[in-house]
């Protein structure tokens, strides 16, 4: 275990924000990625926003003004120094919130234009070095109906931050339609702070530590998980992507959160685990590591910014077949814990540590995310006015798969995210169809042996069992094609 001093960072404070301003690790990585490639858009965070109510359209634009000028990473570009990238914080300026008026068009097509033009804003390109790195455009559909798009780089901004963004956006607003003050309290320290600090903590012998755990944990690691294609793999990838929905019914989601608070672990733990299988299957590699998201925020200063705070944990698991449920969720339990007792490694820097081979075609360490998400998603209401997140359909992919969910009045829904290069819609609908029946078996017997586990949903035990077989032979092949087919999912 790591002592306290190579555990958590020391306290963080305001540091001078005049001039050049290192990156943090995370935002470096990003840097580099957009000078290999200046014009992708899969960094890009694109929400939606639908305002129902009467919009003060003046009060908006003012709305993101005080927004920008209230963090400074909303206002930062980045630049080459030397050889390095830098940045640098502009002072406050005037904002502008253009406006799209959709009304006169017909009822039928506003819909379809608004889509339209947030596919468009969502592909859009940012460029680092001349900012902004936020836009904010207003669509009108009619006088009590606005689709608000909002978009920030990812080297600005995470998940959490798109959470203090609608928040803040509700508090300035209602404080400019009401002449009042907004109730916000000032900022502690900006996201630069952050990452001053970081260069100056994460060195030495901390980051020995931390890299020590991580090399030790991904000795001898798989270096690729080779599930199954549908097309050949391109030598580049294009980070081109699709979704197909996930749902998992809120009668399953009680059993499974009731077995993980049973065995001492959390609902994440048992998911992840369970993915773990499916992936393990599909692959036929009994070590399977995964990516997924942890929120970097540990000390309370970074609560309430705006900024890339977000680092990614590589989960790994050994995937005994032999092994019962009960034992793997143990494993991935032990495993997640001591993943965060050394979160503060940015994953950058681990792969830099590890140093994989360079393989264009896949992302380094992990090709498949879950992620979890615990954060409500639920209406803001100001007088005359509600602000409703809309999912928007993903068009790309930065991994080969990635599962995502969400708790929503008590059940998980979410996607699979699927490289479109790699796979065809049709398999990753299969698959989603397959994690359900896992979760269902785990639910019911999960000291059954992973290797036992069954994966067929039904009308595919009908197709492959019985139609696909003549009436006299039914009986007599139905165990053995049934133990065949399972084994090939395994």
């Amino acid at each position: 275990a790591l002592t306290p001093a190579l555990r958590v960072p020391p306290p963080l404070t305001r540091t001078s924000h005049e001039g050049l301003l290192p990156l943090s690790f995370a935002q470096q990585r990003l840097w580099l990625l957009d000078q290999l490639q200046p014009e992708d858009a899969s960094y890009n965070l694109p929400t939606a926003l639908q305002l129902s109510g009467h919009v003060d359209v003046e009060a908006l634009r003012r709305t993101f003004e005080a927004l920008v000028a209230r963090h400074e990473s909303l206002r930062t570009t980045f630049e080459e120094h030397q050889g390095q990238p830098s940045q640098r914080i502009h002072a406050p300026r005037d904002w502008t919130l253009p406006l799209v008026d959709l009304s006169a068009l017909p009822a039928e097509q506003r819909q379809e234009a608004a889509r339209r033009l947030a596919d468009e804003e969502m592909r859009r390109p940012f460029h680092l070095d001349r900012g902004p790195l936020l836009r904010s455009t207003l669509v009108r559909l009619d006088e009590a109906d606005h689709l608000l798009l909002v978009t920030m780089h990812h080297i600005v901004s995470d998940g959490w931050s798109m959470g203090v963004l609608v928040r803040e956006v509700a508090a300035f607003y209602e404080a400019f339609t009401t002449g009042t003050t907004p109730a916000l309290a000032p900022l502690p320290v900006q996201y630069a702070d952050f990452a001053t600090r970081q260069r100056q903590w994460l060195q030495g012998e901390t980051l020995d530590a931390q890299i020590d755990y991580w090399k030790r944990q991904l000795s001898g690691a798989p270096a690729a998980l080779e599930l199954p294609t549908d097309h050949p793999r391109p030598p580049v990838q294009s980070h081109r992507g699709a979704t197909v929905e996930v749902r998992i019914p809120a009668q399953l989601v009680e059993t499974l959160k009731a077995l993980a608070q049973h065995e001492g672990a959390t609902p994440f733990m048992a998911l992840l685990a369970a993915f773990q299988v499916l992936l393990s299957r599909y692959s036929a590699q009994d070590d399977v590591s995964v990516g997924s998201p942890i929120a970097g925020r540990t000390q309370a200063e970074t609560e309430g910014l705006i900024g890339f705070f977000i680092n990614t944990l590589v989960l790994r698991a050994q995937v005994e077949p032999k092994a019962t449920f009960r034992e793997l969720l143990a494993q991935v339990r032990g495993t997640t814990l001591a993943a965060y007792e050394h979160q503060h490694l940015p994953f950058e820097k681990l792969v830099e540590a590890v140093q994989p081979t360079r393989d264009l075609s896949r992302s380094p360490l992990f090709q498949a995310m879950f992620v979890l998400q615990n954060t409500p998603t639920e209406a803001l209401r100001l007088p005359g006015l509600s602000f409703q997140a809309l999912p928007l359909e993903a068009h790309f992919a930065k991994f080969d798969l990635s599962l995502g969910l969400r708790e929503n009045r008590g059940e998980w829904l979410g996607t699979l995210e699927y490289a479109t290069d790699l796979f065809e819609a049709s398999t990753i609908q299969r698959m989603a169809g397959h994690f359900g029946v896992l979760l269902e078996a785990i639910a019911s017997k999960p000291d059954s042996r992973l290797m036992d586990l069954p994966l067929l949903t039904s009308p595919e035990r009908q197709q492959l069992l019985l139609d696909w077989n003549p009436p006299a032979l039914r009986t007599q092949y139905e165990a053995s094609i049934h133990a065949w087919v399972e084994a090939q999912v395994r």
